[in-house]
């Protein structure tokens, strides 16, 4: 089912991530960067929230379906923060800033309280109002210093247990494996194969 889409993100990884996941589907996709729209504050008290408030605002306002995700990290040591809020943690405005803010925030915590969890939820609104939700998380822990040099956001501290590297070491394919946004596609993916097939 070939259909236009647009990605609700202005963060150039975050679309290239959600472009690869999405290519089985051969959608025509597009982004933020391709409207001028800003959009609305994220001010929900969930991902599921802030993905919806922003999905819907976008397909209303292009009159296209949207795609919209919230993610983020989740550290055990900090009582589940940065979490919604890890896009703009402590104030820090850079994705280094942020990442040397929480080195300093774990600095005493030893290795056996450092599990981390990253989430994200997808949301695909459309113009009609209907609104479908996608979930997917990740387990690790956060490392002392900074490993790898791919990704963006807290990748090169999230050790991945089961590769035994962390999301900044991982090549694209192998992240979408793995990382919570990848997860989460795949069971959109997995919604629309098992659709194609029922319809």
């Amino acid at each position: 089912m070939n259909m236009d889409l647009v990605v609700a993100t202005s963060n150039p990884g975050k679309f290239r991530e959600l472009a690869l996941g999405l290519k089985p589907l051969d959608w025509n996709l597009s982004s933020l960067l391709d409207y001028d729209i800003t959009l609305p504050t994220e001010s929900g008290a969930s991902f599921e929230d802030n993905a919806l408030l922003k999905a819907t605002y976008m397909a209303t306002k292009t009159q296209i379906p949207a795609l919209a995700d919230d993610s983020g990290l989740e550290v055990e040591a900090l009582g589940g923060e940065p979490g919604i809020y890890s896009a703009r943690f402590g104030g820090r405005e850079s994705d280094i800033e942020r990442n040397i803010y929480l080195l300093e925030r774990m600095n005493s915590v030893p290795e056996a309280r450092r599990g981390a969890r990253f989430t994200a939820v997808l949301v695909l609104a459309y113009p009609d109002s209907r609104a479908e939700y996608y979930r997917g998380e990740a387990y690790g822990r956060i490392l002392e210093e900074p490993v790898g040099e791919g990704g963006f956001g807290y990748d090169p501290l999230f050790f991945l247990p089961e590769v035994g590297r962390t999301f900044a070491q991982l090549e694209a394919r192998e992240k979408e494996a793995y990382s919570h946004r990848g997860r989460a596609l795949a069971a959109l993916l997995h919604a629309y194969h098992a659709a194609a097939i029922g319809g």
